[in-house]
């Protein structure tokens, strides 16, 4: 199962956050704002068919997100859960801990903002595009 999305860079990118990283559809950010990576998203997690939503909805499911921009590639795993309700109307955040919330994609993920293809962020940092591909497994 894949959902697919596109965000915005914005010039306060600085992706230093140690545990997330968050895509949103607000259009701005401050610059404290170190887990944001992408903005002015065209799709939230409410707009995931709940049968999506389902298989989040179980700690089984792996869960793989791939960010391309025109120079940077990024692919990040992790883990759905029982708890995870993705009912928050603008953010996507995935967690290297087990902590969930309505914003909460994923949890148990190998990668955080510092993690990321230094490429692709920089792309962001200059307000590139992003796709966003959300992948399901078994």
């Amino acid at each position: 199962m894949i959902f697919k999305l596109k965000a915005e860079g914005h010039k306060n990118v600085t992706s230093l956050h140690k545990s997330t990283f968050e895509i949103t559809m607000d259009g701005e950010i401050g610059p404290t704002a170190d887990c944001i990576i992408g903005t002015s998203a065209d799709n939230s997690m409410m707009n995931f068919p709940q049968e999506f939503k389902d298989k989040i909805a179980n700690s089984n499911t792996k869960i793989q997100v791939m960010l391309d921009s025109e120079n940077g590639h990024d692919v990040i795993t992790g883990w759905g859960h029982e708890d995870l309700t993705l009912t928050h109307p603008t953010d996507i955040v995935c967690r290297t801990s087990d902590f969930t919330c309505s914003r909460t994609l994923m949890i148990k993920s190998d990668k955080a903002a510092r993690d990321l293809d230094s490429s692709l962020i920089e792309d962001l940092k200059n307000e590139g595009i992003m796709e966003v591909t959300i992948k399901l497994f078994d």
